[in-house]
């Protein structure tokens, strides 16, 4: 088994494993602290079965050094076995489903078990234990199944959540609402500090580069009550954006590091550390310098979510809007997955996930245009594809949803963005950040003043976003905190929008 540096562990309170020897059944050791502190997670939820999560963590006592320069010694840690199981009910008087998932070293002992064989379209209660430590219950939901003429389904949607520039009080006020998913569109951790009246700290401080380092990272981030909370309350879909790695980073390149081999490493640490803190299905190879999220998800006859990658596979920024027609931010076995999974859904709902905004955006007002060129704007061949595909497919209600702007917004997905008369092809909501700096009210204003097909815009609230479908209509919910400094925050609705069934384009309600 490779060893660790445990330099690693000593970087911060949130040492990443504990030295455990190798156990014979899941009940067999005893320990004195929780090894269930990142609490527990389930996503990818299909009609038979869903991925439960958690990772095992213990602090690590540090080892005085005689020299503080000198290497420091290597340390094996042990398989650890997990047993989890799943019930009917809270009390787990009718368990269903059981196992145990031997927890290793080289995953840093995350459980990933793809629990299956379930009735679909139903809540299910699960758990894990090892030891005489026990972790929390966590709640789930099974997919519809594919024939289902569901009338109804509810998630939430979030992204941009900067650990030391506000609370989670959003995601207090999510795991208490009535909802059968969540998806989340990027930028769970931040590799960086920055902002004023910052109210707690990123560890020691330094960026992330190492894997044991980014490990660090998200297990801070985990560590989170109110984050625990919504991620034991519903089933997920995540993918990731730029901060999970490095801000504005574009497949094997980013601005002020030394790109090619040196930062794809980089790049393999970050994406495993995230696999490892994701209730994503569990790997059966450690390579990832090319590691696949995009996918299809149904949700009966009412919903499809197509989840995209718009950073691993993207083309180089440019310094102008526009470049050769084979420029891509999707990649071209990516666009061609997109083409062919819009061509099959015949859900009454499909929805484009994917990580910022999509339409255009203008940030100069007057006869002077500006973009932001690591968005959709800086790659307009690209998105031309896109919506081509979403045309030609004839979906029937195709919805687009996005994040990283730290903004709120919903337009008018254009045929032409230069022509407001031109037909609207889909409706699109993008979420404000979690905690996230937001832009200014000016450059909000600009935008709204420039961009006839945004409909509405706003900077000063932070939260997330909820769509509630049925056969008839779509609406999306925009929820605000409070204040995102104060960790007891409230939360309210504070905007909500109707799209009519075959009727595509923003209803302010």
């Amino acid at each position: 088994m490779p060893l660790l540096n445990r330099r690693l562990f000593l970087g911060t309170g949130l040492a990443a494993a504990a030295i455990w020897p190798s156990l014979g059944s899941a009940r067999a050791q005893t320990f004195d602290t929780d090894p269930f502190a990142l609490g527990v997670a389930s996503g990818c939820p299909t009609p038979d079965g869903v991925i439960l999560w958690t990772r095992l963590i213990f602090p690590v006592e540090p080892v005085p050094l005689a020299d503080p320069f000198a290497p420091i010694p290597e340390i094996t840690i042990s398989p650890m076995d997990v047993f989890w199981e799943v019930a009917e009910d809270e009390a787990f008087s009718r368990p269903v489903r059981s196992g145990i998932y031997r927890a290793v070293q080289d995953w840093g002992h995350s459980v990933h078990v793809a629990g299956a064989r379930l009735e679909a379209d139903r809540w299910y209660f699960y758990r894990f234990r090892c030891g005489n430590a026990e972790s929390r219950v966590g709640r789930t939901r099974t997919a519809p199944s594919v024939d289902a003429t569901n009338d109804r389904f509810t998630f939430a949607f979030a992204s941009c959540q900067q650990y030391e520039q506000g609370y989670y009080s959003a995601y207090r006020d999510m795991a208490q609402r009535d909802l059968d998913l969540v998806v989340h569109l990027g930028d769970y951790i931040y590799e960086v500090s920055y902002g004023a009246h910052l109210v707690r700290r990123h560890g020691n401080g330094w960026p992330p580069t190492l894997l044991g380092e980014y490990r660090d990272r998200h297990a801070q981030y985990k560590s989170d009550p109110d984050l625990q909370a919504a991620h034991a309350n519903f089933p997920w879909l995540a993918v990731w954006d730029d901060h999970e790695v490095i801000n504005n980073y574009a497949n094997d390149d980013a601005p002020n590091v030394i790109g090619g081999d040196k930062f794809l490493r980089q790049r393999a640490a970050a994406y495993q550390a995230w696999y490892e803190h994701m209730p994503v299905p569990p790997l059966a190879s450690r390579d990832f310098s090319n590691f696949k999220i995009y996918g299809r998800h149904g949700f009966g006859q009412l919903l499809d979510i197509a989840m995209l990658d718009t950073r691993q596979y993207r083309s180089a920024p440019l310094e102008g809007p526009d470049g050769p027609p084979q420029r891509t931010m999707l990649g071209d076995a990516q666009e061609a997955w997109v083409d062919a999974t819009l061509d099959a859904s015949k859900a009454k709902w499909t929805i484009i996930a994917q990580q910022t905004l999509l339409s255009e955006r203008d940030t100069k007002a007057g006869n002077a245009t500006g973009y932001n060129l690591d968005g959709w704007d800086g790659y307009r061949s690209a998105r031309t594809r896109l919506l081509d595909s979403v045309r030609a497919s004839g979906t029937a209600n195709p919805l687009v949803i996005g994040g990283d702007l730290h903004a709120f917004y919903a337009a008018d997905v254009k045929e032409d963005f230069a022509n407001p008369e031109s037909a609207t092809l889909a409706t699109e909501f993008v979420t404000g950040s979690i905690t996230s700096d937001g832009p200014s009210q000016a450059s909000i204003a600009t935008a709204l003043a420039e961009n006839p097909h945004l409909k509405f815009a706003s900077g000063r609230e932070h939260g997330y976003a909820i769509l509630s479908l049925s056969p008839q209509k779509a609406q999306a919910d925009f929820v605000a905190v409070s204040d995102r400094k104060d960790p007891n925050a409230s939360a309210a609705i504070f905007q909500s929008f109707a799209v009519l069934d075959g009727m595509a384009g923003v209803n302010r309600l």
